[in-house]
């Protein structure tokens, strides 16, 4: 959602490709006025507006939103009055308000999952943890300061009662646990690192969770992305046979929907999903750019640079390295989190619409296509699973292919490993 928000501070409309975002202004602005706008961007339920077709799924529930949502009376008495033109210091405009002129979807559950894979929340928890405590860090400069009194207001305390990033409570009181909780429950697998903190006594987000947990989930995922690859490549063949079952990828992307949906039964997870994928973005837009944060902990990578470096020299000055997969882990959040809206609402359930995923000859614009395409290369090579079949095909040469080699086989997880290889991710680097 910050992301968004960087984006529409500058360009309220977002058709504008060539707008910068800007972090900073919404860095700056006052935790109080943060929380009021994911009330009311979870109150205009951009989720139904994003699909094509009504989301069917019930986070995107109408009635779930409504009764999971801040008042209409409390929102209009309280705004939030972040605006576009905003600079800083923030402006308080009180119309028009951003959320309540677009209607903004928020990232499914995969994206948080995978970003915290990164360690992403333990390197910058560090670093807010080491800002308030003592003088191991450089002086911030006052952005940053700000910065990490919102990060500490918004995500590592419970919030202020009645808000919609309220999951946590003295039912609930471990953010660490709650979270990898929801991740076991949608996705049946633990992150790739063990939790920082107080010792945790077995696996505690286990407990309670019954049959409700996704055993099977990357398995069929993996299935799936093997049948697409397979698709591809003989999407465009010019002899020799044609494997592609595309019944057989509409029954995976079925299955995986209904896996999906059925951990959402009576709305389960929405307030949970919001409030995590909401972290996460704020964590990565704090390493996207070169915010004063990034510049303030000397962790540059240039104006193209990439977040994973700059979260790896951000880790380095805390003693926590991130794994050798966060640069894939990066990218793979923003591409699969619209692809799982898609396939959790049934988007590719029929065969005809399952096509969309490997076929491109002849296609104008063959986004989704393309967008697998990636999607295999980078998580064969985050994961280290074996998705393309190395056999020789004969393709037209002007056949779109990947440019990522396939890697030599390794070990593939079972379902009860972390889905990425083990790593120091998370833990304290040695010195």
């Amino acid at each position: 959602m910050f992301r968004t928000l960087a984006r529409l501070v500058v360009d309220p409309t977002l058709v504008n490709p060539t707008a910068i975002p800007s972090p900073e202004v919404v860095f700056a602005h006052n935790p109080v006025q943060l929380s009021r706008w994911l009330e009311e961007v979870f109150a205009v339920n951009g989720l139904v507006k994003y699909l094509p077709t009504p989301l069917t799924a019930p986070t995107g529930n109408q009635a779930v939103i409504d009764g999971l949502r801040m008042p209409a009376g409390l929102l209009t008495e309280l705004p939030s009055a972040i605006t576009q033109g905003t600079t800083i210091p923030p402006g308080y405009k009180v119309n028009p308000l951003l959320a309540t002129t677009t209607a903004l979807p928020w990232d499914h559950l995969i994206y948080a999952f995978l970003l915290e894979n990164t360690g992403i929340v333990e390197i910058l928890g560090e670093v807010v943890r080491r800002y308030k405590v003592g003088e191991t860090l450089a002086p911030p400069s006052v952005q940053t300061l700000v910065w990490a009194r919102n990060t500490e207001e918004l995500f590592f305390r419970d919030p202020p009662q009645f808000h919609i990033l309220g999951v946590s409570s003295q039912l609930r009181p471990d953010a660490r646990v709650n979270r990898r909780n929801a991740y076991w429950r949608m996705f049946g697998r633990d992150l790739s690192h063990s939790p920082l903190g107080a010792p945790l006594d077995g696996q505690p987000w286990k407990r309670d969770v019954g049959a409700g947990s996704n055993a099977r989930f990357f398995d069929i995922w993996e299935e799936m992305l093997r049948q697409v690859w397979q698709g591809i490549l003989n999407d465009r063949n010019s002899g020799g046979p044609n494997a592609t079952d595309r019944s057989y990828i509409a029954y995976l992307c079925q299955s995986l929907s209904e896996m999906l949906t059925m951990r959402r039964r009576g709305g389960m997870l929405a307030q949970e999903e919001f409030a995590y994928v909401t972290m996460l973005n704020w964590f990565h837009l704090t390493v996207e750019y070169e915010t004063p944060v990034v510049k303030d902990l000397k962790a540059e990578a240039g104006v193209n640079g990439n977040p994973a470096d700059r979260l790896a020299a951000i880790g380095a000055r805390v003693g926590i390295n991130p794994p050798r997969e966060s640069r894939e882990l990066f990218e793979l959040a923003g591409l699969l989190s619209p692809l799982m809206w898609f396939i959790e609402n049934g988007a590719f359930n029929d065969e005809a619409d399952a096509e969309m995923l490997y076929h491109s000859n002849g296609v104008p614009n063959p986004v989704i296509a393309d967008a697998m395409i990636r999607i295999i290369d980078l998580w064969q090579s985050a994961t280290g699973t074996r998705i393309k079949d190395p056999t020789v095909v004969s393709v037209s040469p002007d056949a779109k292919r990947p440019a990522q080699p396939l890697r030599l086989p390794e070990p593939t997880p079972t379902a009860a490993a972390p889905v990425f290889a083990p790593s120091s991710n998370g833990a304290k680097a040695k010195v």
